[in-house]
């Protein structure tokens, strides 16, 4: 779809367009660790078939509650006549790409050296007595409650709300948005079910990878985005 141009002279964001702007939040949200030592954790229990699920569910019921929270928050937040964000919209990236650097900073000073033991979550150490509900409610609060995702989240959300497109296109978005986030906790998933046993291999190898490396990749990932984030807020607030 091309883009246009209102009666105004102001040009028009497409949903693909919207949709681009985008895409490196939902990657920075699938990449997340924890969700998917996780699922990968429930997937070797004796409720693996109800509760992996379960745990993706509530990750994509978190992403979109938040994400629909802060379209409904952010309305109205498009762009100003001259066709730029108002000043308020460059603000809050500056201050979400401040917070992810900070994040970032946190996790790469975390990081484990050498052969340092991991520290996992303790509830990582009691999945074998998750029930369906627990295990969904654990979902939603690792997608709508954890800094870096909270975050991500936000700053998608917030792009897609300043965008001139419409209520379903904004909605289409943050659902290309929630999908792309869950693919990262959804892949366990898809390859327990289509290979069974012959998954367990594969998923094992998974999860000790993200162990060891869960805080290099946390903070990487922040730190490209708090980039982005900074440098759309600084070009904004300069022109």
């Amino acid at each position: 779809m091309a883009a246009g141009r209102d009666r105004t002279g102001v040009r028009q964001t497409t949903v693909g367009e919207a949709i681009g702007q985008i895409l490196s939040y939902g990657v920075g949200v699938a990449l997340s660790p924890f969700p998917i030592i996780g699922v990968v954790l429930m997937l070797a229990t004796p409720r693996a078939r109800s509760n992996g699920p379960a745990l993706l569910l509530g990750w994509v019921l978190g992403l979109s509650l938040v994400g629909t929270i802060v379209l409904l928050a952010s309305g109205g937040a498009g762009p100003s006549d001259q066709g730029q964000p108002a000043d308020w919209v460059s603000a809050l990236d500056l201050a979400l790409g401040v917070l992810l650097l900070w994040v970032a900073v946190k996790e790469w000073r975390g990081r484990p050296r050498g052969d340092e033991e991991v520290v996992l979550p303790k509830w990582m150490h009691t999945v074998d007595s998750f029930t369906f509900v627990k295990a969904g409610a654990l979902g939603t609060a690792l997608s709508a409650l954890n800094p870096k995702n909270l975050l991500l989240v936000i700053a998608a959300a917030a792009t897609i709300a300043r965008t001139d497109t419409s209520a379903g296109a904004q909605a289409a978005a943050l659902a290309v948005f929630v999908v792309i986030g869950a693919l990262g906790t959804g892949t366990p998933v898809v390859l327990y079910f289509a290979l069974k046993e012959r998954s367990q291999h594969i998923l094992d190898d998974l999860k000790l990878w993200m162990e060891r490396n869960n805080s290099a990749i946390v903070a990487v990932i922040c730190l490209l985005v708090a980039a982005k984030l900074v440098g759309n807020a600084i070009g904004d607030l300069s022109s």
